[in-house]
């Protein structure tokens, strides 16, 4: 990875701003990233126990061979792939506001740590009130502590890089060599006979039910912070080394030749559908198909632009990324929780084509948001409120 991002080093994005100001390959990343999370999280909202039967039965008992072996390739389409994706994206975004606070001559990280605490606030509501599986609370700690990073030198925060990638590889090791050695420990865990919380309980109920299991709901951010940490750092590397830019074509052949490389792998250990194999797929390999996404993508942006229909949707939805993140967790909930419709529960028996359906149809409703609501206001709606606050906090403290 040192030599991947380092390549380039001396490259200038400036030129490949769009004339909004917005780096519109950049939010098509975003944009696909965001309903890549919904593919991936799509499955959390359909299995009838949430994410406490995802992380012990990802399969339902009761599923054929064939439904199985579907719902473990579609899962594996964008298992860990997307998030490390978005993880890129965010920070590539801090790059860009450290570049553009020194252009300005502003201090560093300065307001933006106002910024951070917003987001991770963002993500304690997200968490509550919507979804367990929440991600901005620990971006928002990540970012943190990655906007003084920045403040190294490029040389530095690539052996950073080297070695908070190594402390997450040697940790998902341990993990790994825990549950092949203890007698039972991958041993697949039936569900219980009781009804799930997530048919059972109300809309405030869930909320009580998260907070009663906050350390289990809360235990991934803290198992993939080095990792993430890595990937911020990774995203703002690749971002000065031109990786948006017309002369970074080799860069980004590079990142989708490492990608190719890796999905091979990833699709073996996703059909393997062990917790091993989910753990070295999720937060080992899935990472390394991101960076080839990313590298694809852009070229593809960069090649045929971003102007097609296509292009256009994903650049609304990478626009409101905060807004269509919170809105599809909110859809997914309101289709598959008792205080909802109910469906992972009264349909179980037909999973997998009721889960893809209502991936199609959230994404649907989310992406026509973002266009109607564009077509009125510069911003999404989170977005707006977000800023704002930020805006209000920082000159309450000038």
């Amino acid at each position: 990875m040192v030599t991947v991002v380092g390549y380039g080093e001396h490259v200038n994005n400036t030129n490949v701003l769009a004339r909004t100001g917005r780096l519109e390959a950049l939010d098509v990343v975003r944009g696909i990233a965001i309903v890549g999370t919904l593919a991936t999280n799509v499955w959390v909202f359909s299995h009838p126990w949430g994410l406490l039967g995802m992380l012990s039965a990802p399969v339902l008992p009761d599923e054929s061979r064939g439904e199985a072996a579907a719902q473990l390739a579609l899962m594996a389409v964008a298992q860990g792939k997307f998030l490390a994706l978005l993880s890129l994206t965010f920070g590539v975004g801090l790059a860009i506001q450290h570049r553009s606070a020194a252009r300005h001559h502003r201090r560093w990280p300065g307001r933006y740590l106002w910024r951070a605490a917003l987001l991770f606030i963002d993500g304690l509501v997200n968490y509550v009130l919507i979804a367990e599986f929440d991600v901005l609370m620990g971006y928002a700690v990540t970012a943190a502590v990655v906007s003084f990073l920045l403040l190294t030198r490029p040389r530095a925060q690539r052996a950073l890089i080297v070695a908070f990638g190594a402390i997450h590889i040697a940790m998902i090791t341990l993990l790994v060599i825990a549950l092949t050695a203890l007698p039972g420990a991958d041993a697949e865990v039936s569900l219980p006979e009781a009804r799930s919380p997530y048919a059972t309980e109300s809309f405030f109920g869930l909320a009580a039910f998260r907070l009663d299991n906050v350390i289990v709901f809360r235990a991934e951010p803290v198992l993939i912070g080095f990792l993430s940490l890595a990937m911020f750092l990774a995203g703002a590397a690749l971002f000065r080394a031109g990786v948006f830019s017309a002369d970074g074509a080799r860069l980004r052949a590079r990142l989708m030749i490492i990608g190719a490389c890796a999905v091979p792998v990833d699709l073996l250990l996703a059909m393997s559908a062990s917790s091993v194999g989910l753990l070295l797929e999720r937060y080992v390999v899935a990472p390394v198909v991101a960076l080839g996404l990313l590298g694809m993508v852009v070229e593809l942006c960069l090649r045929r632009g971003t102007s097609g229909w296509f292009g256009r949707r994903a650049t609304e939805m990478g626009r409101v990324a905060l807004s269509a993140y919170l809105l599809q967790n909110l859809l997914g909930g309101a289709l598959f929780y008792g205080w909802g419709f109910g469906l992972a529960s009264s349909l179980s028996a037909w999973r997998v084509p009721v889960t893809v359906a209502a991936f199609l149809l959230i994404t649907a409703v989310v992406a026509t948001a973002a266009h109607l609501w564009l077509r009125r206001f510069a911003a999404g709606p989170v977005e707006w409120l977000w800023r704002a606050a930020a805006d209000l906090g920082a000159h309450g403290r000038a």
